[in-house]
């Protein structure tokens, strides 16, 4: 059985997987809300930089860690090197029953919901819109990891290509009104009076808005010179897409008023009006359904291989770590999440269930960046690429993180809790399949 994969991902591609498979809905709904809590775009533009500074500090040490385990499973991997399969289990657990097909049949429904506004969709139309979205793009991406690629290279340049088109046509034609920035950094009459409870909500939109660059060390085992390629990726790719949220978000204060913020939809129709009439919110719509297409390719293009990990691992299904004979791609893997997702979607309560693991996912997220220090102290060998500003940059990223988790934890208490408990039952699961199996192969190998 053939459980090697090809290694056809070069620098450039794994930098637009990352651009466009971060930016999505969140850039045309997000910036309205922290416009008009924040009511300032000094303090817009603060949020979006020391987002962008601090994702940048954890994509560095993600890089390290992709340079040290240069394989499939990207954040699987490093919790199981570094804190054994137990862990990573209940990791790749949480991923495969709930996070990745939820996020998936959320990212669908989101395309179809803005596609079925273009083209006037039933509720039942957009369900089936959704679903047949999520099978053509886990055919592509079984068909193999260089379509696949070659989609998302021409996805994201459609997506940064509407952004700059925006981005000139406002500025060229003067569409907008300088004044809009007045007063700069001083708060605008009617923002919320509580300054660090609207920073603390900007925080929460802007860390949503870059979540998902950590995912591209799943497909390291797919990654030319991936001690050298992943590093940059991540760098890079975090870089731009800062670039492209502070654009795009002035852009939009130039076009529309801040005290005429009412809602993300109604900012995004507003500024598509100003720019292309009536025609706007089409123009606009597609552009989501364009931005949210990236995001659902990334997606089911890179946590397959999550599963897949597992399974060569002896963790999951043994048949999830075969690759398809003429494709030599995760195709049982990609197959499964997508078959959950549409359930999920048929289902139609993905929603709810998502935001019980909110909390549970940044918990994994501060352990695999926790894992690099004790990594570090077992093999202090240099692997090709090591974390600039090393202990400061990994402390950086988690005091954001633990930031989010006491945010998310405060507001969402319940959901946490159950959250953690469902994760937690990963555990028994491990102990009673997999444990005494796996100590048994050990046996027979000695």
């Amino acid at each position: 059985m053939n459980t090697e994969l090809k290694r056809e991902i070069g620098v450039r591609t794994a930098t637009a997987f990352v651009v466009g498979g971060v930016i999505g809905v969140g850039i045309f709904l997000t910036p309205a809300g922290m416009a008009k809590s924040l009511g300032s775009p000094m303090w817009l533009l603060i949020v979006w930089l020391t987002m962008g500074v601090t994702a940048l500090c954890g994509a560095l040490c993600y890089g390290e860690l992709s340079a040290r385990f240069p394989e499939a499973g990207g954040g699987y991997v490093y919790l199981r090197e570094a804190y054994g399969p137990a862990v990573a289990f209940m990791y790749g657990w949480m991923a495969f029953l709930v996070m990745d097909p939820g996020l998936t049949a959320v990212l669908a429904v989101g395309l179809a919901t803005y596609a079925g506004q273009v083209v006037r969709l039933s509720p039942l139309g957009m369900k089936a819109l959704a679903i047949v979205a999520i099978m053509l793009v886990a055919l592509v991406n079984i068909r193999g990891v260089r379509l696949g690629a070659w989609f998302m290279r021409g996805l994201m340049f459609l997506k940064l290509g509407l952004l700059a088109f925006i981005f000139l046509w406002a500025i060229a034609f003067q569409l907008g009104d300088w004044s809009n920035f007045a007063p700069f950094a001083a708060r605008r009459a009617g923002s919320p009076t509580d300054l660090i409870g609207a920073l603390a909500g900007g925080l929460v939109g802007a860390f949503f808005s870059f979540a998902g660059w950590w995912d591209l060390g799943k497909l390291a085992g797919e990654v030319k010179n991936p001690e050298r390629t992943l590093p940059r990726a991540l760098g890079f790719g975090v870089v731009g897409v800062t670039i492209v949220y502070v654009l795009t978000s002035l852009v939009f204060i130039y076009l529309v008023p801040m005290d005429q913020v009412t809602s993300g939809e109604t900012f995004a129709a507003q500024a598509g009006e100003v720019l292309f009439g009536r025609a706007g919110g089409v123009v606009f719509s597609l552009g989501v359904v364009i931005a949210v297409l990236g995001s659902l390719m990334f997606v089911v293009m890179s946590a397959p291989r999550v599963y897949f990990a597992m399974a060569r691992d002896r963790l999951f299904l043994s048949s999830v770590a075969a690759l398809h004979p003429r494709y030599e791609t995760p195709a049982f893997a990609i197959a499964l999440q997508a078959v959950l997702a549409s359930i999920l979607v048929m289902v139609g309560s993905f929603n709810e269930i998502m935001s019980y693991f909110v909390f549970v996912v940044i918990v994994f997220l501060a352990l695999t960046v926790v894992a690099l220090f004790k990594l570090r102290r077992r093999d202090a060998q240099n692997h090709g690429f090591r974390t600039p500003g090393y202990p400061l940059t990994p402390a950086i990223f988690l005091a954001l993180l633990l930031v989010m988790l006491v945010l998310i934890g405060g507001e969402k208490p319940k959901q946490a809790f159950w959250g953690v408990l469902v994760v937690s039952l990963g555990y028994p699961v491990y102990l009673f399949l997999f444990r005494d199996k796996r100590l048994v192969e050990k046996e027979g190998q000695l």
